[in-house]
């Protein structure tokens, strides 16, 4: 595995701000991190990135111990912070000569990798720009240049689209997926819920300093405690289906769309449980022609998980 992270823990007094977080990362995985402002989400970033130290607890990147051996992990990890900085005095080009030589690339090596992060991230046309008049997407887009100039097999993105506006956002989505494609192991940490299930491989979401839930969206889905939503679709006398429905222990919340024929509502049983119901309805003469399940974006489930952490 690429990141292995075993039982993180770090408190500033009597708070904790990340509670024994262990999670496991295979190699070109795509890995979206979301929670709430002050879940943990950063803490987490920056003992990875070995700018913090934990309380408790080791991670591995790459085989390499951030409490033991930060200096071999900085050289397996780019790490993205969420606010860029301020370079004034500095153009496109210079600002990554002085990361790149800072990593120990040579004059001729920097001379050859520049114009190619540059046209990587799309700003070969800014080039001889002054950083500080880039946009922030552009900025954005720059940093992130800068995080893989010295090749690493980890990326760490603290909130890449942060502020963004929706044109920004969609050239970095695209070039994330394009470092994928290459094979990089990209952990991202994002508010923006449905562009991260788009992006990912698998998701996680911290809450109070824990993981809550990990996986794919599917899979964090099925962790979901309440009740599905499902929609019937009836061929004719939908207000006998609606009475059938109402009579079922399982059924809550019915709402009857007259104009297409269709029942909505929520429903506790399991999978089992919607094949003896359709069973019953046809025993009961309910011509029910469709029974679909209504699918919940990525936002409705860190809503439903987080609230029922917050109810434990």
């Amino acid at each position: 595995m690429m990141v292995d992270i075993q039982g993180l823990t770090k408190k500033y007094g009597s708070f904790t701000a990340l509670d024994n977080l262990t999670l496991s990362l295979d190699e070109g995985v795509v890995f979206g991190f979301v929670g709430a402002n002050g879940a943990g989400k950063s803490t987490t970033f920056s003992i990875l990135s070995t700018l913090l130290s934990p309380t408790a607890g080791d991670a591995f990147i790459n085989g390499k111990s951030v409490v033991r051996e930060p200096k071999e992990v900085r050289k397996q990890i780019g790490y993205m912070p969420d606010f860029f900085g301020v370079y004034d005095q500095l153009k496109a080009d210079e600002y990554l000569d002085f990361y790149g030589a800072s990593y120990g690339l040579s004059a001729a090596e920097r001379q050859v990798l520049i114009p190619q992060l540059l046209e990587l991230v799309n700003l070969t046309h800014k080039r001889y720009e002054y950083v500080d008049l880039l946009s922030r997407g552009m900025k954005q887009r720059l940093c992130l240049a800068r995080s893989l100039i010295h090749d690493p097999k980890v990326l760490i993105l603290d909130e890449p689209a942060s502020g963004l506006d929706p044109r920004a956002r969609v050239e970095m989505r695209d070039i994330l997926k394009h470092l994928k494609s290459m094979g990089k192991t990209i952990l991202i940490s994002s508010h923006i819920l449905p562009e991260l299930a788009e992006m990912c491989d698998e998701i996680g979401v911290i809450d109070n300093g824990k993981l809550i839930a990990h996986g794919n969206v599917a899979q964090i889905q099925d962790q979901l405690q309440g009740d599905k939503r499902l929609v019937a679709k009836v061929m004719d006398d939908i207000d006998k289906a609606r009475a059938f429905f109402e009579e079922d222990p399982l059924v809550s919340s019915i709402e009857v769309i007259y104009g297409k024929n269709e029942i909505a509502f929520n429903y506790r049983g399991k999978t089992n449980d919607q094949v003896n119901l359709l069973r019953k309805a046809m025993l009961a003469e309910i011509s029910i022609y469709a029974l679909t399940e209504e699918e919940k974006d990525l936002e409705d489930v860190f809503m439903a998980i987080t609230k029922g952490a917050d109810e434990v």
